[in-house]
């Protein structure tokens, strides 16, 4: 079975067009748009080129038709759990239900990674943040939210039998927004509100994205920064980021805590955008923008009408002091009252056990499970799984 390093226009458009392929007979699959899978390896757009590599392959049959695909990349600059254990990545994985044709594409990735100095592979992962194309799926097969893959259920077959272990398992949880919140989330607001006048809770102004570029940063950089695989975010990146939502956002589901002025923690959520996209399609042309604009159009005055939680955070000096119930608790009517009936929120890995206490005291449940897998290249070395964040 030839496999073939991607390099031409023609194994490019191979590359993209497989998924369509496999799916073909899914009706839960959401194509993810071309020029953002494209955008990932294209050194002009994508800064961990700065810190990094990657490859991408097809591999075919003895016909020359396309039967799998595969992407490989190192990134120095991504915090390691393990100095002594050099990890990359690999990801954006399709295949046919063959084994011979995913192991090949799992050692073409293993090979080129040892090649870099590496020790094991993470995957399926994505060559940037973790918010997007990242994990294996293999339970709840539901529409995918925006930014993530849908997989075939055999996949992770395919993964387990070349030697991929559980690295960590990541939990994309569901509750109803018209559900009420427990009753302590309204007091302790409501004691905020009354008692601690230093603090206040507000949704952020489109009229201002410098301002919301700057809480995000500052949350984000105290929130999340330090967590293994997380690397620091600069301040233009968050403006970046923040432009690129402006055509989607909603400032009514941007959230933000502020102690004396200070803000210390977020809940950001989106208008859940695959149930725009899945009407658009994968090209994102002068008449997919037209398009887009109309769906968004009709999703904004439809229900029901999905958001998706992008990011949740407390500053590490206000945890455990009701901020983050506050922050619920003051955001919960606004989010009714814009008309939004369902939320799914970005996944929380279960390294993370304080976050996933907090979403279940929401009334929250799990309904989609991906997983990272690792596998290390020396077999006789003892697997450890991602360090649970204390």
């Amino acid at each position: 079975m030839p496999l073939l390093v991607v390099a031409e226009p023609r194994q490019i458009r191979q590359f993209l067009d497989l998924p369509t392929q496999l799916y073909r007979n899914q009706p839960n699959w959401i194509s993810p748009l071309d020029h953002e899978i494209e955008s990932v390896f294209d050194a002009a757009k994508n800064p961990n080129f700065q810190h990094g590599e990657a490859i991408r392959w097809i591999l075919t049959d003895a016909g020359g038709t396309v039967i799998g695909r595969v992407a490989a990349f190192i990134n120095t600059s991504t915090p390691q759990a393990d100095s002594a254990l050099p990890v990359g990545g690999m990801g954006f994985f399709e295949c046919i239900d063959n084994q011979d044709a995913a192991n090949q594409l799992f050692e073409a990735c293993r090979a080129w990674l040892m090649e870099r100095g590496m020790a094991a592979m993470d995957g399926p992962i994505n060559f940037g943040e973790r918010d997007r194309f990242w994990g294996l799926l293999v339970a709840g097969f539901t529409e995918p939210n925006y930014g993530m893959f849908y997989h075939l259920p055999y996949y992770q077959q395919l993964f387990e039998s070349y030697g991929f272990q559980t690295y960590f398992k990541q939990y994309t949880c569901y509750r109803s927004v018209t559900e009420p919140l427990h009753p302590r989330f309204a007091q302790i607001a409501e004691t905020y509100t009354r008692e601690k006048p230093e603090f206040r809770f507000a949704h952020a102004s489109r009229r201002d994205p410098d301002k919301l570029a700057a809480d995000f940063h500052h949350v984000y950089n105290l929130a999340w920064a330090n967590h293994s695989g997380v690397n620091p975010m600069s301040l233009e990146k968050a403006r970046d980021l923040v432009q690129q939502m402006m055509p989607v956002l909603d400032e009514r589901l941007l959230w933000f805590g502020y102690h004396k002025e200070e803000p210390i923690a977020f809940f950001l959520s989106l208008p859940e955008l695959n149930q725009i996209f899945k009407h658009v399609g994968r090209t994102f042309g002068l008449l997919g923008k037209l398009r887009f604009l109309w769906e968004r159009y009709k999703f904004n005055r439809r229900q029901p009408k999905r958001m998706f939680g992008l990011i949740y955070g407390v500053a590490p000096a206000y945890q455990g002091q009701g901020v983050d119930s506050a922050l619920l608790g003051h955001s919960h009517k606004q989010l009714i009252a814009a008309g939004y009936t369902d939320i799914e929120m970005n996944w929380i890995g279960d390294f993370n056990p304080r976050m996933l206490a907090v979403t279940r005291s929401m009334g929250a449940r799990i309904c989609k499970t991906h997983i990272t897998y690792r596998k290390l290249f020396d077999e006789n070395r003892v697997f450890e799984r991602s360090p649970i964040i204390k």
